[in-house]
């Protein structure tokens, strides 16, 4: 049973959609003419209600990981969470990790269809799965952490472009008022990619490389101490990070750096911004940071 009923309504501001139900907050902006953005966002509200409860029903599967799924989901978006983990075989990922950025490239794809509309996005508490027009593009700043909302850089999407997601995680979108855990100590990264879903795993697995195992100066605890229901289980995750040199930030960074190379190589992100305590690397274009 659900713990609340999905609350859908316009933001102070008029422009913008807000779809809520349990963990998911969505954030929706439809640009063209008016009647085309208020069907557009009809269409929205007609199929959110049946997200949570349809991911609900299929938990189980999803908190497994990847490599042990031999029978795929039935609902449309647990589809979308298993096949953007599938390229990341022999790697510990649980669908779990897409889930976010599946939500948001769902919505997305029914509230655009039939619509004349020049740009859209669908923003789940970070995950964005972003549709343009031929000729358009769309610039996003970069948050680098949740309770201090100040740009550090931006992202630019162009139609001409393959890349339809972005995605942010890391120990911001933890411990500091997000709703995952990180492997890794990165306040956080962000990445592009073809889908909303591929940029969260990617995004994900990126965060978890910034690291330094062992070092006296991060605390971990399992996960299942912080949530019973974690799908990551008794696997330690990073809960405070303490000081570190400056030659030690930029070693978790290199680790981070070198892990986002290997996933653009493979085709699997377009690009990615990694951050920790002030120091900045990025990983291809078209992100730009302003103290890169």
């Amino acid at each position: 049973m659900m713990a609340e009923r999905p609350t859908a309504r316009l933001l102070p501001d008029g422009r913008r959609l807000y779809l809520g139900h349990g963990p998911i907050d969505l954030v929706i902006e439809a640009f063209g003419e008016m009647a085309e953005v208020r069907r557009a966002y009809d269409q929205a509200r007609d199929v959110f209600p049946a997200i949570l409860p349809a991911l609900a029903e299929e938990l189980p599967l999803l908190r497994q990981p990847v490599d042990k799924i031999t029978v795929d989901p039935t609902g449309p978006v647990a589809r979308r969470m298993v096949a953007a983990c599938r390229p990341y075989g022999g790697v510990f990922v649980t669908p779990m990790a897409a889930v976010a950025g599946a939500v948001a490239e769902y919505v997305l794809e029914h509230m655009i269809a039939g619509r004349q509309l020049s740009r859209a996005y669908v923003n789940n508490g970070g995950d964005v799965a972003v549709y343009l027009a031929p000729g358009q593009q769309l610039t996003c700043g970069l948050v680098p952490e949740l309770h201090l909302p100040a740009l550090c850089g931006q992202v630019s999407l162009a139609a001409e472009r393959p890349a339809r997601g972005i995605a942010t995680s890391g120990r911001a979108c933890s411990g500091q008022g997000g709703r995952s855990f990180s492997f890794g100590i990165a306040d956080a990264v962000t990445t592009i990619a073809a889908t909303a879903a591929a940029a969260d795993v990617a995004a994900t697995l990126i965060a978890n490389a910034v690291d330094l195992p062992e070092h006296p100066s991060v605390t971990r605890a399992p996960a299942r101490d912080l949530d019973p229901d974690s799908d990551l289980d008794a696997r330690l995750v990073t809960v405070d990070l303490g000081p570190l040199t400056p030659d030690e930030v930029h070693r978790a960074l290199r680790r981070g750096e070198r892990a986002a190379a290997r996933l653009r190589a493979a085709g699997l992100i377009e690009s990615a911004a990694l951050v920790l305590r002030n120091r900045y690397a990025v990983v291809g274009q078209p992100l730009t940071l302003a103290a890169a």
